[in-house]
């Protein structure tokens, strides 16, 4: 077990000495199509809106309101009267096997008129210069996608406790320097749905959003999907360019990820493994009295907040949230297995 800890906390330490990041620049070649998908946002639309249209860039911004049951559309409106470059697009029924996210994304694309995409959840802020940055950033690497990972804003104690565990998640597994020297193996597609530009003609020819339209866990794949056809793609560290409050306390942190937990994995044998492999190697250690391992696993964490400025309190209660995070798969895989679905903005996510 200290072997096997140690070995992966190897892995974090690369992650976070050698993943690179996105800067914001001051001005970029060409032009976006700022696209985002929102439901029910009327909180969070204008502050996003506001960032947007502050930056270089920006040819068009237009906002699919998906179906939304406050004043989500409203907003859109009242930001298309101050600037013509806004615009929004009414919706359209949703079709039989398509998620909501991935038809709002699909149907914005069709209507975008500039040679990049720029698709944001309409949770995210930009900092100055993010557009910039991005495009700058897929130019100078010869990428046609391009996804960053966002800063995570957190507020409230369960915000900091759990929220940590997303990036503990992704980068105690995921090798993100080798994902840049293999920008064609499908294996290391990685993208953040806060954050992914894409090339208009090379979104058209691996088929966007249609190619992952049934599923809940679309930007990942969408990553995967992309190298699979022969496009360069990859997910850099935007910390510095886009922030996100992703979910607002305990019981939307906990119905927000029940709803993508399960459907995260290609198969129930993969989702197993994955729950087992961190109820031993990460929680293991703690009920065992292994201290040499649990100092790994607390050293990961520590390492992982001084990279995202997560609050470094959080690393030392590890083994609560790592329980939470076991607790959160189970009640996922039952209620898309067993029960009625997990809701989420009025709509009932069920098992395909």
């Amino acid at each position: 077990m200290l072997l096997l800890t140690a070995a992966i906390l190897i892995l974090v330490l690369a992650n976070v000495a050698l993943w690179p990041e996105v800067k914001p620049e001051r001005e970029a070649a060409g032009e976006v199509s700022v696209l985002i998908p929102a439901r029910n946002e009327q909180e969070n639309l204008p502050r996003c809106l506001e960032t947007v249209l502050s930056q270089p860039c920006v040819r068009e911004v237009l906002v699919y309101d998906d179906h939304s049951e406050d004043n989500t559309a409203e907003v859109v409106r009242s930001f298309a009267a101050r600037d013509p470059r806004v615009r929004l697009i009414e919706p359209n029924p949703l079709p039989p096997g398509w998620a909501g996210k991935t038809f709002a994304c699909h149907k914005l694309s069709e209507a975008a008129e500039a040679p990049w995409l720029l698709f944001l959840d309409a949770d995210v802020t930009l900092a100055p210069g993010a557009i910039a940055g991005v495009l700058a950033e897929a130019q100078r690497r010869g990428l046609t996608l391009l996804s960053c990972w966002p800063g995570l804003i957190m507020h409230g104690f369960w915000e900091k406790l759990l929220m940590p565990m997303l990036n503990f998640v992704v980068f105690t597994l995921y090798p993100a320097p080798l994902a840049i020297r293999r920008p064609l193996d499908a294996s290391l597609g990685l993208a953040h749905g806060a954050l992914i530009l894409a090339r208009r003609d090379a979104y058209r020819r691996v088929d966007g959003h249609r190619a992952v339209r049934a599923e809940l866990f679309e930007d990942t794949l969408l990553a995967r999907v992309w190298r699979q056809r022969g496009e360069f793609s990859l997910c850099l560290d935007g910390r510095r360019l886009v922030h996100t409050r992703m979910y607002s306390g305990l019981r939307p942190i906990w119905l927000g990820f029940q709803k993508n937990f399960y459907p995260a994995f290609r198969s129930p044998l993969s989702f197993w493994a994955f729950l087992v492999f961190h109820a031993v190697v990460f929680l293991g250690p703690f009920l065992t009295a292994n201290w040499a391992a649990a100092a790994c696993v607390i050293a990961m964490r520590l390492a992982l907040a001084v990279r995202f400025s997560h609050p470094l309190w959080s690393a030392f209660l590890h083994p609560p949230a790592q329980a939470f995070l076991l607790a959160l798969g189970l009640a996922s895989w039952w209620r898309y297995r067993h029960g009625s679905g997990v809701p989420w903005k009025g709509r009932r996510y069920v098992a395909r």
